[in-house]
Parts: C-alpha cells; structure tokens; sequence
C-alpha cells in the first residue's frame, strides 16, 4: 500500500502544461523554444526548446537555470527575450513568477523612458518602436501623480487601513531551489514531461539586479555548477538576505554583465570581484547599456549571446565559446565597447 500512495503521489506531481506561446519566432538557436504554464508549479515560468522529448533523444538531458527577476518581481515578462533566447540553445529555465503573457514591449516603455541609458545614444525596442527620454512636462506629470499616491496612502495608513504588499514583489531567494527542486522532481517521475530529459549536474542560477542578490543567496547549495549576475551586485549593502559575508559562500565561477559606470549595480560589482578573492574564478563585462541592458531589443541583443556563450562553456564544456571571457583580442572584435576583468582561472 506504501509503494502505490508514493505512485500516486508522484503521478499527482507530474508536469502538466496548461497555457504555452512562442516568442520572436522560437529564438535564434538551434531549438526553436516556447514558454510554458504549468498547473504543478503556478509560482514559475518554464522556458523550453520546442519538442522537448525529440530534442533530448537527440541531443542528450539539457542543463538547467533558475532565475530571479529584477527588483525581485514575482514576473519576469521583462526577460522574456533573453530567456527565450537563451532556451533555443538548449536549456530548461524555470523562472521566477507565474505564466504571463502581458507585451514585453509595454513593460519596457516606461522603464527605457524613466531610465533612458544616455551612453548608448538611441534606443530600439524589438519592435523597432524607438524610445524616447521624457520631457520636463512628463517628469512633471508623473511628480505630480506620485505625490498624489503617497497622499492616499497616507490617508489609508491614518484611518488604520491595512497596506497589503503588492504581489508582484513577493519573492524570496529560497525560491530558486524549490524551482530546482521541482525540475529534480519531475526528472525522475515516469509519465512527466521531464523524465530523463535534465541535466541535473549542470545547474546555472542567474538573476539581474535584485535576482542577483536573490542568486547569492542560495549560491552555496552544491548542485549550483555557476552563477550569473546580471546588472547585480551585493558590494557593502544588504538585500534579499545577502551580504558581502554571502560571498564566502560561492564555490562556482561568476560571470557578472554589468552596464558600465552609468549603471547602478556597477560600484557593488567592483567590490563583489575584489571581495571573492584569489580562489572563485570571475569574469565581468562591462558595457555602455546601463541598467536595463540589451533586454528589450531583438532576442534580448548582446547580453543574451554573452549569457549564452557563457552556459554553453560552463555548462556544455564547449571551451571554444571561452573566448569572449578570456580572449581580448577576440572580445575586441565581437564587441569593441566592452571591457572585460577576470581572475582566476
């Protein structure tokens, strides 16, 4: 009776994809990837090659990436192109946040308007939709406008009516290892769509911004093979749990893509590689795109193929994409602009 309960109790877990689109025609790699729902993990997005089992037979099991949002938004439609991207090569991704299929271009615009990266002179969504700073009458309106909002609450906070915390920002680092514990669940439970078909070994935990902080602070679980830190850094602050003592808890080799001196993340970034001393190995790019990055720009723009280059070494053993992280010369011709640290290795 113990054995058919622990069945059943497997069949109950497996996945079930519920709700599934395509983005930019499936990316760019060698396996055109989707987007998928499933009603057995609503916290979290899946990000797939097309024909999973037919690619898996294949090619071999995928390795595997949790990710953590910016700002730790329980929603990462605002990565949607990179993720995608980054799938078509061969990876299952569960993301933080449950299936969404708001337009990535209306999440971005006014971010890009908000935070317009002056280094990088115009600025092109995906849609080819060119984005434009405000104006002193829009910062004005919106001035006006949040004022307004910190006047309600106020009020509500006065009348003693409870502020409910918004959902999209109710995330916690924890949850990238119960995305990799559900992904190691549904690879050995016969019947799921995943049985057999990760790579379990090869685990990559990413984030950008806030993610990052979230990615360091689960960075000491041993099935971590690397980590990526996106327009992140922890420096000498505290976020999400994680502190510069966070740091000795990393056993991997960091890749961190930074945008440069007008980004954010860019001082704490610096301090990060000077804090993981002579023993992790670490790789940091930086370029001129600011904070935002390349994410809104056609199959997520030079980020993705700098992420991708980086998996498909560190995860796939494919030394020859080791170049861009440890070649000058060959950094020099791919992308002229950026500037490259690393230690080591």
């Amino acid at each position: 009776m113990t054995a058919v309960m622990a069945l059943a109790s497997v069949g109950l877990m497996n996945a079930q994809t519920t709700q599934r689109q395509i983005v930019e025609d499936g990316g760019t790699g060698p396996f055109k990837s989707e987007v998928v729902g499933d009603a057995s993990c609503p916290k979290f997005t899946i990000y797939r090659p097309q024909n999973l089992k037919k690619v898996v037979k294949k090619n071999g099991a995928l390795p595997v990436i949790v990710y953590a949002n910016g700002a730790c938004y329980n929603n990462n439609v605002e990565m949607r192109l990179l993720l995608s991207e980054v799938a078509s090569y061969g990876y299952v991704i569960a993301a933080i946040g449950p299936y969404d299929e708001d337009d990535v271009m209306e999440q971005w615009r006014d971010v890009l308007r908000a935070n317009y990266p002056k280094t990088k002179g115009e600025v092109i969504m995906a849609n080819g939709e060119k984005i434009l700073p405000y104006t002193e009458e829009d910062l004005k309106a919106l001035q006006e406008e949040t004022e307004k909002r910190i006047e309600e609450m106020n009020k509500k906070i006065e009348n003693g009516e409870e502020i409910p915390t918004p959902h999209f920002i109710e995330t916690y680092p924890e949850m990238l290892l119960e995305a990799l514990d559900w992904l190691t669940e549904q690879n050995v439970a016969p019947g799921s769509e995943y049985y057999h078909c990760l790579d379990i070994r090869h685990v990559a935990a990413m984030g950008q911004s806030c993610g990052g902080a979230q990615v360091l602070g689960i960075a000491y679980d041993t099935r971590i093979t690397t980590c990526v830190m996106l327009n992140s850094g922890i420096g000498d602050m505290s976020m999400m749990g994680s502190t510069q003592e966070t740091l000795k808890t990393i056993h991997t080799p960091m890749f961190y893509m930074i945008g440069g001196p007008d980004d954010i993340a860019y001082e704490n970034a610096q301090m990060d590689y000077e804090y993981l001393g002579d023993k992790i190995p670490v790789v940091m790019l930086n370029s001129k795109d600011g904070h935002n990055g390349t994410y809104y720009e056609k199959h997520g723009g030079n980020y993705a193929k700098a992420v991708v280059k980086w998996l498909e070494w560190q995860l796939k053993g494919k030394k020859k994409q080791s170049a861009l992280f440890l070649n000058d010369k060959y950094l020099k011709k791919t992308f002229p602009e950026w500037q490259v640290v690393r230690k080591n290795f």
